[in-house]
């Protein structure tokens, strides 16, 4: 069994270990939280048996191999830093730095302590990417990766009220295309690898941050257009565009649904069975590289997340998005 400690207490730590209890040889021993009590309530709930209100005492506790972090994204690289020089595991939240010069240092670590850094982007670990990445040859030459991602976000509800949440609060390193704008990103960077160029535009917020955003990025003999937004809604599809063919994507940060339609008329659906709750691949892959000993995985490697993050700097650097975190580059 890898034994985890959780860092973050919110929603997406709950779904998490939704997912969790699918995988096999996941057990949770530890919680950390900034208040004993909101620790203490947790793990109560979810079974865990320790508590702190320190990451390095969790880290130096022995009673953790490896831990989940999805506290707020400012904090990730601290946080990360300080579990592997203790010699843990590390499954971060994305985005999983501020910027690209923090995710180099947390490589750094990973690699001088000998630990996994894995960047929990769950969409690149579904059935229904492998599928994508399987049948992308049928198309043809591709010329065309569209992706959208715009969904309204309940916390701009409060935004426009008078109350700024860290979901729209730049001192933790957030915005719309940091939470939603990398999913598009992450699978192009994956199948395509890094873009020669990184052209951004963005609607921006009285409070610093990006409320909604496009990207065109260029490669030999195609391009990429992303579109991403946390302030309007959008149902179109992804797509991957080639000279014999289209690949259509459902929801890109579920991938529900993966067809092909060819240029000659034909439909072909490559759809995959997925687990309800998709969380659950990133987990099952990130034990498997602990048991393996194996310190990153091939797909959601260092060099794809570094990849990501360097295109999300390029554009914050055009749109003027500027974060706390970011005076700290070296």
């Amino acid at each position: 069994m890898t034994r985890f400690g959780i860092i973050g207490t919110n929603w997406i730590t709950k779904l998490f270990l939704q997912a969790a209890k699918e995988a096999d040889g996941f057990e949770l021993t530890a919680v950390y939280s900034r208040t004993e009590e909101k620790a203490k309530e947790f793990a109560d709930k979810h079974g865990a048996a320790h508590i702190f209100t320190s990451i390095e005492e969790m880290a130096g506790s022995g009673h953790i191999d490896a831990v989940y972090i999805a506290s707020p994204n400012s904090f990730h690289a601290a946080q990360a830093i300080a579990c592997m020089k203790s010699g843990i595991h590390v499954l971060c939240e994305k985005p999983v730095a501020s910027n690209a010069a923090e995710f180099r240092q947390m490589a750094d670590a990973a690699r001088e302590h000998g630990v996994v850094l894995m960047e929990a982007m769950k969409s690149t670990l579904q059935p229904n990417f492998f599928a994508i990445r399987d049948h992308l040859h049928h198309i043809g030459p591709v010329r065309r990766y569209f992706s959208s991602y715009c969904q309204y976000s309940s916390r701009y509800d409060a935004y426009k009220q008078g109350t700024v949440l860290n979901a729209f609060n730049p001192i933790y390193s957030n915005g719309s295309l940091v939470d939603l704008g990398i999913y598009c990103i992450y699978p192009l960077v994956v199948l395509f690898g890094k873009p020669d160029r990184v052209q951004a535009n963005a609607v921006m917020l009285e409070s610093g941050v990006d409320g909604e955003g496009s990207l065109l990025l260029s490669y030999p003999g195609m391009e990429a257009v992303i579109q991403y937004s946390k302030i309007a809604n959008s149902s179109l599809p992804s797509e991957i565009q080639g000279e014999d063919g289209l690949i259509s994507i459902a929801k890109i940060s579920q991938m529900e649904s993966v067809d092909i339609r060819f240029r000659d008329g034909r439909e072909q659906s490559v759809t995959r069975e997925q687990a309800a709750n998709t969380m659950v691949y990133e987990v099952d892959e990130f034990i498997r590289l602990i048991r393996e000993g194996r310190l990153e995985s091939e797909v959601n490697s260092h060099r794809h997340s570094l990849w990501t993050m360097e295109i999300m700097d390029e554009a914050r650097r055009q749109i003027g998005l500027v974060y706390p975190a970011d005076a700290a580059r070296t």
